[in-house]
């Protein structure tokens, strides 16, 4: 699915919510509202007025790691994004290069395009232009540590590989050299505090997610509360998200996902009640269902999901979905048609850009409900 649209620079969220003015906190961000083809506009302390008691939130706890670490290959700056960690200890990697700014481009290869009819030079650290070459590619990292390139993630491309770290544990060289993966449109790095949400639990083995489960960034703890305190209940689930494609927009990778049994009952328990099941973020749609059964029922599950839900799949155990304004080209837009139809998708993102909303992590949020 793509949109008939293209979104000004002007409307990147280039810094969180809470520092463009005295008095802001996370949940200062606009609510788009899309109850099929018909919208409304909020402000996002609104939520708990928009749903109602019996309602279930699914929400990710999946926490944010410093995901980005500077490298060398050669002589050759590089920049190393952890995307997933494999269970054989292995992690899946995207090597990009440095473009001064402080974020990242596509790395050059040699034989490819370097702008407008201009040849790339080839790489400081040798060949790189000729398909598989990437194999054994070596990146000296800090703490002594280095990583070596074993293999293509998937049969799709070579944007991420396998790789395997010896010297130094990764959690080590993430929490001592990493920072969050940054894009070309914020303004500035920021601390990790400002990449993790409120439900955010680290994990024992140091997983966590490349990119922050961005969604529920602008709850807070008083929200919640309050959410609470109105019947609302909440389900959590974990899906470590890996890096996602800037610029290819390609189809996610597989993840490793948790819905415990708890959290499956509750769901569950909601739909049986007449409650909406909404969840909080693409990847807790992904999370809960894997779990889904054909018939709607949702069970515990744990392991890897290569799940992508698409209208032609359909959603089997969510009703609704919060989540942020996404690229008109961005594959996350065929899990949105699936949840509530392309006709409610493309009002609601002509009424985002009318009321110029902001788009991407730091930017305002939409509510899909039936």
């Amino acid at each position: 699915m793509t949109l008939a649209l293209r979104v000004p620079e002007e409307l990147s969220a280039r810094v969180p919510v809470e520092q463009r003015g005295p008095g802001l906190d996370r949940d200062g961000v606009r609510l788009l509202v899309s109850r099929g083809t018909e919208v409304s506009h909020h402000g996002f302390r609104e939520l708990p007025g928009l749903l109602r008691a019996g309602d279930l939130l699914v929400v990710n706890t999946s926490v944010t790691l410093a995901a980005a670490v500077d490298g060398h290959i050669g002589r050759a700056p590089v920049v190393v994004h952890f995307s997933t960690r494999g269970d054989d200890g292995r992690w899946a990697v995207e090597l990009r290069d440095p473009d001064g700014r402080g974020t990242t481009r596509p790395r050059a290869r040699a034989g490819t395009r370097a702008g407008k009819g201009r040849q790339a030079p080839p790489p400081a650290d040798g060949g790189e232009g000729r398909a598989g070459s990437l194999r054994g590619t070596e990146v000296r990292l800090p703490e002594g540590a280095r990583l070596v390139l074993e293999e293509p993630l998937s049969a799709r491309g070579e944007r991420l590989w396998w790789a395997r770290v010896s010297g130094a544990d990764v959690p080590v060289v993430l929490r001592e050299h990493g920072r969050p993966i940054r894009y070309s449109y914020t303004e500035r790095d920021q601390p990790l505090s400002v990449y993790r949400t409120v439900f955010a639990l680290p994990s024992e083995d140091g997983a966590g997610s490349a990119e922050m489960p961005s969604a529920a960034r602008p709850f807070t703890a008083r929200l919640v509360a309050e959410l609470v305190s109105r019947g609302v209940q909440f389900a959590p689930v974990t899906l470590h998200t890996g890096v996602a494609s800037a610029e290819a927009h390609e189809p996610p990778y597989p993840e490793r996902f948790v819905v415990p049994e708890a959290s499956a009952r509750l769901v569950n328990a909601a739909r049986a009640g007449g409650g909406r099941v909404v969840a909080v973020g693409t990847t807790a749609v992904r999370a809960v269902e894997s779990a889904a059964g054909a018939d709607g029922v949702v069970r515990a599950r744990a392991g890897w999901t290569d799940l992508v839900v698409t209208p032609e799949r359909g959603v089997r155990a969510v009703d609704g979905l919060l989540t942020g304004l996404h690229d008109p080209e961005a594959s996350h837009l065929l899990m949105l048609e699936a949840v509530a139809g392309r006709a409610a998708i493309d009002r609601g993102y002509e009424a985002a850009m009318e009321g110029r909303y902001l788009w991407h992590e730091f930017g305002d949020a939409h509510l899909l409900l039936p």
